[in-house]
């Protein structure tokens, strides 16, 4: 019986890999892409951060410690009040453990407004001098029916790079 398995096998290795599928709509390539990406996720007071990261080979430069990631994050208010996203605050920590803290107006030129059951979603960016990193952070946010102001949290997610195989955060 393992003869049979074996010979198997080996007929199984001889044939031709079958050829790379061709993506005709860029989109759709795009969402394949970001599916299978790791996904990172927290609520917070109903409120449902997810965050996939995709590293950028042709932005990134590693002779010259540049390296690039974007990173996609999806904003679902499943709470039952309109909010308003203010500001937010990153942490960002670098291969060597150097962290930079940023903080800023909105998002992407935003402070987006999501009725109850809403989704905002947008894509930026991050290059760092280390092939590798982490980033997390928090959004401050603000129920404009009453002014509750309270922070949503923005997961520990990884930035991982070609040039650092096998080591994920």
């Amino acid at each position: 019986m393992l003869s049979g398995a074996s010979s198997a096998y080996k007929a199984g290795m001889s044939q031709k890999p079958a050829p790379p599928r061709l993506v005709a709509d860029p989109e759709a390539s795009l969402a394949e892409a970001m599916e299978a990406a790791p996904r990172y996720e927290a609520t917070t007071q109903g409120v449902t951060v997810s965050v996939r990261t995709f590293w950028l080979e042709d932005q990134s430069q590693p002779e010259d410690h540049h390296f690039a990631w974007a990173y996609h994050i999806r904003i679902e208010n499943g709470g039952n009040e309109t909010i308003q996203l203010l500001t937010r605050f990153w942490e960002i920590t670098d291969g060597r453990g150097k962290t930079d803290h940023i903080h800023g107006d909105g998002v992407i030129g935003e402070q987006p407004i999501l009725i109850a059951q809403e989704v905002f979603e947008y894509t930026s960016g991050v290059a760092l001098p280390t092939a590798c990193g982490f980033m997390r952070g928090m959004y401050h946010m603000i129920v404009p029916a009453t002014g509750e102001r309270f922070e949503v949290t923005i997961p520990a997610f990884s930035l991982d790079s070609p040039h650092r195989l096998g080591l994920v955060h």
